[in-house]
This record gives C-alpha cells, structure tokens and sequence, in this order.
C-alpha cells in the first residue's frame, strides 16, 4: 500500500520529534510525523497525575507481575512505579540483547522521553566540543559553541528553563526564568562550598520547568511544586512534546501525525542520490505502508534510529544508509552516574520547606578546565546533582509503644541530610557498540538490538575522584556521619538514559555518518538529530543540546528545500 507524498516525514514524537516538527510545519512543508507506539493526549492520558499513594493498588509499590513483565526496565530502581510504569515498554513484547550489560530504558508513545525526562538542561562549551581534538580521542566535532548558541537561546526561550547566571566558561549560561530556591541546608552548602572551595560553585539545578508566566502550548503554566513530574504533567509546567511543541505543529495546519506506525526501513534511489520513503509496519494490524517525502528526519532516540539506519540497506549502502564509514552503531556512549556522598546537617531543626520542588542543586565541572583543575588520572569531567532534605519522620516508629508519644514524636520532621551524585563524561569507543541480531526477531519480524559496552579506564579513574571530592565537600563542611560510595550494580551503561553517539557527526564521511547540519554526508535529504549525532558526551545532561540541534537542522532543511536542493 502506498500512500500520500509529503514535503517531510518526522520519525519520533519525543524531545527532538516535537522539534522537528515544529520547525518544519511552522516553515509551511506538509509534514508526516510517525510514532511506533500509541497516542497519549495532553492532560486526558496522564491518569496518575492526581492519585496518591492509597489510591493505587499496592499502595503504589512495584508489583510482582510488573517485575515479571519488566525485568530489564526495572533495573533502573523507578521506572517500574505504578504511578509512572505505563509510559515505559515491556521487556518481553519488546526484547534486547545483551553482550555487556546494557539498561536500554524506552517508552513506545507519542511524546516518548520527553513526558518522563529528568528536565536537566545546561549548555555544552567549547571546552566540549573541543576536547576531542585537543585531546585526540575519536573524531573533531564539526560545530563550535558559537554556531550552536542562537539555537541553545531559540530553544529556551520557548521551552522555559530556570536557573541563574554564573559566567563560567565550562558551562554557559541560558535564557533563565527564575531559578527554583535553595531550601536552607542547600544555602549553608552553597556558603560553604563558596569558602572552602573556590575552584567550584554550588548553583540551583537548571531544570525546563516554568517559574513565572506562561509558555507557548496547550495552555502552560507555572511549576505547582507537586514534583510528579514523571506521570505526566497536566499544567504543562515542565518541557514536553505533548503540551508543547507537537500542538504548535499542529495549529499550523501541516502536521498529520499517525501513531502505531513502526518505521524499519528509509527506501534510497540509486538515480535521485536521495532518500525518497519510508517503509512502515502497523503496530496494531501489521499491514505494510510506504510513504514518500522530500526530506526524512530521523528523531526515535538513539537505538532505534540507528537501528532503521542499518535496516535501510542497499546497492550503494550495502551496510546501512550513510554507513560509509562504518562507524554506524559504534561509539556508543552514556553518563556514568551512581558515585556519590551523603552526610547529616546537625543545624536547621527548627526549618522547614514547602511544597515538592522538580530540581535541587547542581555543581558545575571543574575538573581538567585548566590549571590547577587537571587531573594526571583521567581527561574530562564531571558535575553533580544533588539536594537536601528533612529525614523521613517514620524512623521513629520502631523505637516507640502505641500511645500518645508515638503520636507527637512521629509529627515531628527529622534532621537534614544532604546529597550529591556525580555525572561523568564517558569518552567515545569504536568497541562500544550496538548491532542487529536477524536471528532474533520480535513480533513484527524485525531483528532485535543487541549491546556490547561498558565504561573504559578513563572513566572508572574518574569514578574515584567524583567520590573523594564528594566526601571532601561535606567534610570541609563540616557535617557529619560523612559517608560516598560507588554503586557497582549502577555501572551499567544505559542507566544515565542518556545513550548517544551511533552516528556521530564530523568532517570527513569516512569517519563519521552525518555532517555538521546533521545531514547525512551521501544522502542529504535525510537528518539524524537524535542523541545518535552526538560526538563525545560532555558531562552535562543532553536532551537541551537535541534540541538546539534540531532546530538548526530544521530550520536549514526547510531553507534548503524552498531553493530547491533537497
């Protein structure tokens, strides 16, 4: 069956799809926008946004049979909460395979990640997009800070990003809404950092959450400070496709967006040198459809992109679209997290917070930024996320008879707590990699994704050092009951959900899959902006530099076609 042609068709309804989409129909190219999974609506899908804890079937604790279903998806620790678990896939209709572990953590849905994602959003610098080249590992990144700061500006602008200035080289600053409050424990680190440690600075988390006024979409408001961020928000407070971007697309008139529809193969024509459909399978019914575009841009997230990519083979791609340089579905990459330090803040018992805040601190790289910052041990960076809180007042339970005095102790807030967990930059590998098993098929007949990868030296001697500075903090502090740690079970790759890097960017095609427009280098009309393009990982969440991204290539893809050269 064949279908319409478009100007465009959008593989992705995420962070980027949104994007994509967006820019696209607002520059007036009829655009189809496929999403492999189901529809969810604003506000009239998030079925758990109002429910509490006695309101759910085992008083919103994991059950057995999600365990069962999700095993693989459970590994993360959260994802598998029955206040969040259905925005999340199931392991046994959607298998993987693993050589090294490899948490691969996905929603099938219109909106995808950008419903459940963790709202972190910092600028990348020159210090990143230089630092393979200055330290001759992989490839040189094809774009420098300064041609991507008008998008990183564009992006925020529109989507609302909280958060305050600091002027620091390694991380630059945005277009801030105002920054969410520090509760007082955070304030006291903050001033202690500030004189004990003049190489770092404590800073309120940047998070896509809006702070005062409204945003474009369906109706955006201010954060309410409920921080049930991950079932979706129904105040359109914080960044989502659904609350934004997809219905700025669609109030153009140009949008048809087609959920259930399983994108596996980009049809390429030997004569055009140019990519002219897409082959897609129903999810529900299986039927086969082909549509027909101009311009195909590739935003399922990381894996499945390149997994389209290296099912879309022929004559003159006998190894995958664009893969050239062989390099599709190496180098993958993720932030290794879960290195961290907590310690108990004697002072503020008679302080109190308010409301659920959706971010709490974070402290910017400062290592191996020059000077004094370099590390002998290991290149690159790290920052941390972290916050403070009030101990949970049930401890005082099991110390306590039935009786009035267990009914004034357990009204009564423990003491602070404060904690920071490290995020590292892991450094691209050609053995890191990602490939398809044809032997192993799913319910639809496509191969399924096999993983081999783990972190390398560079970033295990990073883990020791994002421990002890860690520590020292707290310590210099002064706080007490001091304790870091490195979880082993969290070393995985995929856990930091923030896999990138299987057909990265550069100069030259016989390294690299996509130029510096995001283009592929041997079939222009075809854009990959996903996590896929990234060409080292930075330490600093990603999802805001996607999107930056996406809207350059957007907005060069549609001045393109209008002169008539895609």
């Amino acid at each position: 069956m064949t279908d319409k042609q478009y100007d465009a068709i959008v593989i992705g309804t995420g962070i980027t799809g949104g994007w994509a989409a967006k820019e696209l129909c607002e520059n007036g190219l009829k655009t189809l926008v496929l999403e492999r999974g189901r529809m969810i609506k604003h506000i009239e899908d998030y079925h758990t946004a109002n429910l509490d804890p006695w309101d759910m079937p085992n008083g919103g604790r994991t059950t057995k049979e999600i365990k069962e279903r999700k095993f693989k998806q459970h590994r993360t620790g959260y994802v598998t909460s029955p206040v969040c678990e259905h925005f999340f896939v199931d392991d046994i209709k959607h298998p993987y395979n693993e050589v090294r572990r490899f948490d691969w953590i996905r929603g099938y849905h219109v909106g995808g990640k950008s419903l459940v994602w963790g709202r972190q959003s910092y600028r990348l610098s020159d210090i990143d997009f230089e630092a393979n080249k200055k330290d001759g590992t992989a490839i040189d990144w094809p774009v420098r800070y300064k041609d991507i700061a008008p998008w990183y500006s564009y992006v925020e602008k529109y989507i609302g990003v909280s958060g305050e200035n600091l002027g620091l080289p390694q991380l630059p600053d945005s277009e801030f809404l105002k920054p969410l409050p520090l509760n007082c424990a955070e304030e006291d680190f903050k001033v202690s950092v500030a004189k004990n440690m003049t190489d770092r600075v404590v800073t309120p988390a940047r998070v896509a959450h809006i702070t005062e006024g409204t945003k474009p979409g369906l109706g955006r408001s201010t954060c309410q400070y409920r921080n049930r961020c991950m079932r979706g928000c129904p105040y359109g407070a914080y960044f989502s496709s659904n609350s934004s971007t997809l219905p700025a697309a669609d109030a153009t008139g140009n949008m048809t967006l087609r959920p259930h529809s399983i994108v596996h193969k980009i049809i390429y024509d030997e004569k055009t040198k140019r990519a002219s459909e897409v082959e897609v399978i129903d999810g529900e019914t299986k039927q086969k459809h082909t549509f027909k575009a101009k311009i195909i841009f590739l935003c399922a997230s990381t894996v499945p992109s390149t997994s389209i990519l290296m099912q879309s083979t022929s004559k003159r791609f006998p190894k995958g679209l664009g893969n050239d340089s062989g390099e599709l579905g190496h180098n993958i990459m993720d932030h290794h997290l879960s290195v961290a330090a907590s310690a108990k803040i004697e002072n503020y018992k008679e302080k109190y917070d308010k409301g659920r805040r959706p971010g709490g601190i974070y402290i910017p790289r400062f290592r191996n930024i020059g000077g004094d910052s370099d590390s002998k041990d290991f290149i690159r960076g790290y920052g941390y996320q972290g916050g403070a809180w009030r101990n949970s007042m049930s401890e005082v339970v099991a110390e306590l008879k039935y009786g009035p005095e267990l009914k004034e102790e357990i009204l009564k807030p423990g003491g602070w707590r404060i904690g920071v967990t490290g995020f590292g930059e892991t450094l691209p590998d050609h053995n890191n990699k990602m490939y398809l098993d044809y032997n192993k098929l799913d319910e639809w007949g496509l191969p399924t994704v096999t993983f081999d990868a783990d972190f390398g030296d560079n970033e295990l001697a990073m883990r020791k050092d994002m421990k002890d500075q860690a520590v020292k903090m707290f310590k210099a502090a002064g706080y007490k009951d001091v304790v870091g740690y490195d979880s082993v079970d969290s070393r995985a790759m995929g856990l930091g959900i923030h896999e990138m890097g299987t057909a990265r960017m550069g100069h030259d095609p016989k390294t690299s899959v996509l130029n510096k427009y995001n283009q592929i280098h041997a079939c222009k009309n075809v854009f990959v902006t996903d996590g896929s393009f990234m060409t080292s990982s930075a330490c600093q969440n990603p999802s805001l530099t996607y999107m930056a991204f996406t809207a350059r290539a957007a907005n060069y893809a549609a001045k393109e076609f209008k002169n008539g050269n895609l």
